[in-house]
């Protein structure tokens, strides 16, 4: 089991029953801004607040995050393992991401 910080702004993320640490690093966001084409990231945060994502938008945090946590995967890995807790709960997760990157300390 990966032991994660909240207060760091990382997330656990189990993918085929493995758990990886994700958080948001600067370079994450960049990464995610570039590859999302959004003017902004409050765009997206903005899009997550009203609850308007896609699955493009959770596959693209989910990438970010783990990225960010160190791991070296791709979005096309992403497509062949399974997520614990299924779609739903990969949303919740990208939520908490966005939470606990532009939230307050420890938010989320």
């Amino acid at each position: 089991m990966t032991m994660t910080n909240p207060w760091a702004g990382e997330v656990e993320v189990t993918l085929d029953g493995v758990a990886h640490r994700a958080k948001l690093t600067l370079g994450a966001l960049a990464e995610l801004e570039a590859g999302l084409g959004e003017a902004s990231l409050m765009d997206l945060v903005e899009r997550f607040e009203a609850g308007r994502f896609s699955s493009r938008d959770v596959l693209a945090l989910l990438v970010a995050g783990l990225r960010g946590g160190g791991w070296q995967g791709c979005a096309q890995d992403l497509r062949c393992v399974e997520v614990a807790g299924g779609p739903v709960a990969a949303a919740q997760i990208a939520a908490t991401l966005l939470a606990r990157a532009f939230g307050p300390v420890g938010g989320g």
